[in-house]
């Protein structure tokens, strides 16, 4: 069945969350926000295209940084208000130069940081 991005349920800002998932390891990297058209161009063009809200612009991502992520598959969750996107990440995926942005662990009442930047 042909899938058409309008059949996503968006917020009141016409976002959608997008998880990017290593397709290899099933490490998780990033969450980022998506529109209708960034999931259209995501799906047209096999580099992940997200929405930056503060900027209100569109950004593919590694496009300035070099750390690109090509689409492998795109997954809906069953209410169809988040996207799982499996990604062949290159370099790191967080602006603070890790590999994932969920680099801070909170047990109990103590966050611990679990990977550095890379050099």
């Amino acid at each position: 069945m042909p899938f058409d991005p309008a059949t996503l349920r968006y917020n009141e800002q016409g976002l959608i969350p997008a998880i990017a998932q290593e397709a290899g390891t099933g490490e998780v990297l990033m969450m980022a926000w998506m529109n209708a058209e960034a999931v259209a161009r995501t799906l047209e063009t096999g580099k992940v295209t997200y929405w930056s809200r503060s900027r209100q612009a569109f950004w593919i991502k590694g496009e300035s940084s070099g750390h690109a992520q090509a689409l492998v598959e795109m997954r809906l969750d069953c209410d169809r208000d988040c996207l799982l996107l499996q990604v062949h990440q290159t370099g790191p995926a967080c602006h603070t130069n890790r590999r994932s942005c969920f680099y801070t662990a909170i047990q109990g009442d103590t966050e611990t940081e679990l990977m550095r930047p890379i050099a």
